[in-house]
């Protein structure tokens, strides 16, 4: 399992750091200032579960349930939140309605609540 989240949290950074770029600098030409900030809210909530995923990775043995769900809702989480964050910043560009996405946002957001919160309570 360590490996595993090791793997997930040194992707997370990397497609963070590449998805940070183009916001910098080629995707100010593509999408508007609102967009863009929207955009780049995701990179960072991307970035902060990476960091911890890696920390998380190296330093629990995922022998409890709590630390297990913390893993997999962070996860997931991010995915959901981030990943829909950038399509949705998109969606003007692409001329693509994608509003069915919007509620996606705030699941993600809330799993990754859930997932801090086992990792409070495995802690505990």
């Amino acid at each position: 399992m360590n490996t595993a989240v090791v793997t997930a949290a040194t992707l997370f950074g990397i497609i963070a750091i590449l998805l940070g770029a183009f916001g910098a600098h080629a995707f100010k030409k593509l999408i508007s200032p609102e967009k863009l900030a929207s955009f780049e809210v995701g990179v960072r909530y991307q970035m902060y579960s990476a960091l911890a995923l890696l920390i998380i990775g190296f330093q629990l043995d995922f022998s409890e349930y709590s630390e297990r769900l913390a893993i997999y809702s962070i996860i997931s989480g991010t995915i959901l939140f981030s990943g829909s964050i950038y399509f949705l910043s998109f969606s003007e560009y692409w001329k693509t309605n994608l509003k069915f996405l919007g509620p996606i946002t705030p699941l993600g957001g809330l799993l990754m609540i859930i997932g801090w919160t086992s990792l409070l309570i495995s802690f505990l």
